[in-house]
């Protein structure tokens, strides 16, 4: 792994060399904070998909998991530690994309709304800068999440009655191709696509803007290029808490949408699956897993933003 991020950053900084735009920096920073983020927080990540997409026990038995340290131990024991890291291939090989887009999306809005060239930005205008990275996201996100949600989700579905993950997939590319075989083909990939942009838009527009007010709080004036590293890790922590905070139930049914069975689905759409989540499990059922992914939120994001500010301010 660390060969491969050698590798990354030696191609990146050839990409840098060639071309010096803001794009090319975003690229490079972007995609430097999202292999930080990944690397922080895959195994909550982990943990949070058991959570949101185990089975609900019939009366009287007890549910696979009672909580997140119980789904820690029962993973380790069954699948060692290599267990939370499971998916993690899919999302690590696409980091670069997936961050490339967040970040040079983000920047191209601000050079759209941007009232004077080298002006700095209000709060609200960031907000509209997420926004309008968390669109373009989507996309991406949307089929990454589904390989990684069928990977991590099938150990704990294994003994249920969903046909899906009763297929014991052997690696992301198996997914796919499962998918593209046998769940109407590349439409299949694009499964809970609008949970995931319910999330990704909404959410993005909060991070991006609750960094930017808590920087500016921290620095005292519109110019944060001087703040400490510990300012930015909490500014960072605190932006991806609130990420979590504000679309958690989104990301719940987008994970249960994604693992369903395609021959005899649970849900019939995103508004089904609100509805029968909160009749079957009430409204805490829209939170299953919310400990592990605002555990993980806090220092995956602190690690991304630092060394997403770090690389962009060496590269300037």
């Amino acid at each position: 792994m660390l060969a491969a991020i050698s590798l990354s950053l030696s191609v990146y900084a050839f990409i840098y060399e060639s071309s010096m735009g803001d794009v090319a920096k975003d690229l490079v920073a972007g995609t430097i904070g999202g292999a930080a983020q990944l690397i922080c927080g895959h195994p909550f990540d982990t943990i949070k998909v058991k959570l949101q997409s185990q089975p609900v026990p019939v009366p009287g038995q007890l549910p696979k998991y009672s909580g997140a340290f119980d789904a820690v131990k029962q993973t380790i024991a069954s699948e060692g530690p290599r267990g939370l890291y499971k998916g993690m291939g899919v999302p690590l090989a696409t980091v670069a994309a997936f961050n490339a887009v967040l970040f040079t999306v983000r920047g191209q809005m601000e050079t759209l709304v941007r009232s004077n060239p080298g002006a700095p930005l209000t709060v609200n205008q960031q907000v509209v800068c997420g926004a309008g990275a968390g669109v373009a996201v989507s996309i991406l996100a949307c089929p990454t999440e589904l390989i990684k949600c069928r990977l991590q989700a099938q150990s704990a579905l294994a003994g249920s009655e969903t046909a899906t993950v009763a297929v014991k997939y052997g690696g992301p590319m198996d997914v796919v191709r499962h998918v593209l075989r046998s769940e109407g083909g590349t439409r299949g990939l694009f499964k809970g696509l609008v949970p995931t942009m319910a999330r990704e838009i909404p959410g993005n527009a909060i991070m991006f803007g609750v960094y930017e007010a808590l920087k500016r709080k921290f620095a005292g004036s519109s110019d944060t290029s001087g703040l400490s590293r510990g300012s930015l890790i909490v500014a960072g922590g605190l932006a991806g808490g609130s990420f979590w905070f504000i679309v958690y139930p989104t990301d719940v049914i987008k994970s249960v949408i994604q693992v369903d069975d395609y021959r005899n689905p649970k849900f019939s759409g995103s508004f089904d699956a609100f509805r029968k989540i909160k009749a079957s499990q009430g409204f805490k059922g829209l939170y299953k897993g919310f400990g592990p992914a605002m555990a993980r939120s806090i220092p995956a994001n602190s690690a991304c933003f630092l060394a997403y500010e770090m690389t962009k301010s060496a590269l300037a």
